[in-house]
């Protein structure tokens, strides 16, 4: 408890891709890190980067994809946002910024590279990554992450039972924008939810 509660502090003071980047440019405005580290919960949410409402209010998920990523767990709003039930580490902890189309830049390496393996070397209690879009899934998957998301989704059953380790299961974005491939690959609502909710029923 006492190492999380010292990363914790270490990650929320962080200014590194500000003040110190890595890679250019910097962010452009004041960083505000959100990462939710948990010495008890068994099931950790690993998205892209927080996008510009979570930025403001320092609530991840807290938007329409929040709404459908609830759904697709089945639960509610006082279990999402319990930290003794879940875990929420992005690749990114700070709103990237946007790109010349008006969409989110890419999480930060630096967040990946600083922090990322010391926050999972400190919750090793943890029994199943939800790994949601490519750059999650590129750090946890590895080698085994397929050549796009939606091959790499689905083959969940190639990560969802490892010999070691927690379970990983890969999951599209939840964003509503992504109702169109949900349309197109009824599989998923059909063999990979099922699953998750009850993985995650008896998880929490």
């Amino acid at each position: 408890m006492p190492e999380i509660q010292s990363l914790s502090s270490q990650i929320k003071a962080c200014r590194l891709c500000r003040d110190a980047p890595r890679y250019l440019p910097p962010l452009p405005h004041e960083p505000n890190p959100v990462c939710v580290m948990s010495p008890t919960a068994r099931i950790v949410i690993c998205g892209q980067a927080p996008g510009i409402r979570v930025h403001n209010t320092g609530l991840p998920f807290n938007d329409p994809s929040g709404d459908r990523l609830r759904e697709w767990l089945g639960v509610n709003r006082d279990q999402f946002y319990d930290p003794h039930k879940f875990a929420i580490v992005p690749m990114g902890f700070c709103f990237p910024g946007y790109d010349a189309h008006g969409g989110d830049l890419p999480p930060r390496k630096e967040c990946r590279e600083t922090w990322h393996d010391q926050v999972f070397a400190a919750m090793p209690q943890v029994e199943l990554i939800l790994t949601i879009g490519q750059y999650a899934q590129a750090y946890h998957l590895g080698k085994h992450r397929r050549a796009s998301v939606t091959e790499t989704v689905f083959h969940w059953q190639d990560y969802f039972n490892p010999a070691s380790g927690p379970a990983i299961l890969a999951l599209p974005h939840p964003s509503w924008r992504n109702s169109g491939w949900l349309r197109k690959n009824p599989w998923f609502g059909e063999n990979v939810l099922p699953v998750l909710r009850e993985k995650v029923k008896i998880l929490i």
